[in-house]
């Protein structure tokens, strides 16, 4: 169909949201696009992260992305506007995450062997 060109560094992963309209990958490059599946253009990038963005989820109503990334952060962002919404650190490179269908639980694996669950409190976690 197409090709998502932007991205200055390898691209580690990548999650659609659950409309199909946007996808949101994870860059070497410390950065996380936000993609329009239909045009192909980027719509956003997500900055905040300060080394590479190894992991994305995206929270089941589509409103919000999870970012693991080697600085050690996993990032919750507002699709919408691009803002980092929410931080956690870990005490190791975080290289996986995977949200809920409940909207509010988020599992993060480290490199260290560690397996992280958080949940969202924010009021709305869409």
């Amino acid at each position: 169909m197409r090709t998502l060109e932007g991205h200055s560094g390898e691209v580690n992963a990548v999650a659609v949201a659950p409309e199909g309209g946007q996808a949101i990958s994870a860059s070497d490059d410390q950065t996380l696009k936000v993609w329009d599946v239909k045009t192909g253009q980027a719509v956003r990038t997500l900055e905040g992260h300060s080394d590479a963005v190894r992991a994305v989820a995206v929270t089941p109503k589509g409103g919000q992305a999870i970012s693991a990334s080697d600085d050690r952060t996993l990032k919750v962002w507002d699709l919408a506007s691009g803002r980092c919404l929410a931080t956690f650190i870990a005490d190791a490179p975080l290289r996986a995450c995977a949200m809920a269908k409940d909207g509010v639980t988020v599992v993060a694996g480290d490199q260290s062997g560690t397996v992280h669950l958080l949940t969202l409190e924010m009021a709305d976690a869409s």
